[in-house]
């Protein structure tokens, strides 16, 4: 499957939390693989999981199952360590989502690893159709925790007249457009692109030529430098090396015991982390 990576960019790096956006499909995975990603770690972020079409599921070293289905979400805190794996279904035909990451705060890093599923509802907003899978919006509030104000929403517009959507002056926003055309306070924004808004706004106005549906990522900024390389996120280049090591010695070439990453009931060995670059990885945020 062809994967857009919309963030991080050459120019941006995190939009309050928010550090990852991978952006796929929609893609027919019929007599085709569809998405096989085996065991593979993490540390310091959440993973956001978000589909539009398809179901995959999640395993992980906790011992969780759970199938996301479109309109629902799963979000798996790393912490300290922990690893999954997610494979489509069998009956998916079409796979359609975005795969997201939070970069957990240097007070939060180190957490316990966990894993929560939830199921918003769908809330009519006006004309708009609100689904908030993270933080608050249009009166809706996300029971799942998070380690800095956020929020996570999807929008789904009709076409008619523009529409003001409130926005917390504290936090930064990225709007990301999944399917039709949207001007963004009279500035188009193509599909699959992210349009970035800076803190201070209180509103946005959007004005959707035909039906569109978009997410709505925000955060207050995260105001500390990351170091992010494969599936790590940590604060410097040595403590990246360390999780890589680990990772190596625990799971790969170890006794599969584990270690700070557990283990995962899975079909199939784990990923390999590749090599380390010739050159020290820097912080950016």
């Amino acid at each position: 499957m062809s994967v857009r990576r919309t963030l991080p960019q050459r120019g941006r790096s995190l939009i309050g939390a928010w550090c990852f956006i991978d952006h796929y499909g929609p893609h027919d995975v019929r007599g085709g693989r569809g998405m096989v990603v085996p065991p593979h770690p993490h540390t310091g972020l959440q993973t956001v999981s978000w589909l539009f079409s398809g179901e995959v599921e999640h395993r992980d070293s906790l011992g969780s199952i759970a199938t996301v289905r479109p309109g629902e979400v799963n979000v798996m805190t790393a912490g300290s360590g922990i690893q999954h794996s997610e494979v489509s279904t069998d009956d998916t035909s079409e796979l359609h989502g975005v795969q997201l990451w939070v970069a957990l705060p240097d007070a939060a890093r180190h957490c316990s690893p966990a894993f929560e599923h939830y199921a918003p509802e769908a809330v009519a907003w006006g004309d708009v159709t609100v689904r908030v899978f993270l933080g608050s919006l249009a009166g809706q509030t996300s029971p799942l925790p998070t380690h800095s104000p956020l929020v996570g929403a999807q929008l789904d517009l009709p076409a008619g007249d523009p529409i003001a959507v409130p926005l917390d002056p504290a936090f930064e926003y990225g709007i990301l457009v999944d399917r039709g055309a949207l001007v963004v306070d009279g500035t188009p924004v193509p599909r699959v692109d992210v349009a970035y808004l800076p803190v201070g706004r209180d509103t946005v106005t959007l004005d959707a030529d035909g039906a569109c549906r978009l997410l709505l990522l925000g955060g207050e900024p995260l105001g500390e430098q990351i170091v992010m390389w494969w599936n790590f996120i940590g604060r410097s280049h040595d403590e990246i090396v360390k999780f890589r090591e680990a990772w190596q010695a625990d799971v790969i070439t170890g006794l599969d015991d584990g270690g700070r990453f557990g283990a995962v009931d899975y079909d199939g060995q784990p990923l390999a982390a590749p090599t380390m670059p010739g050159v020290r990885l820097r912080a950016r945020g």
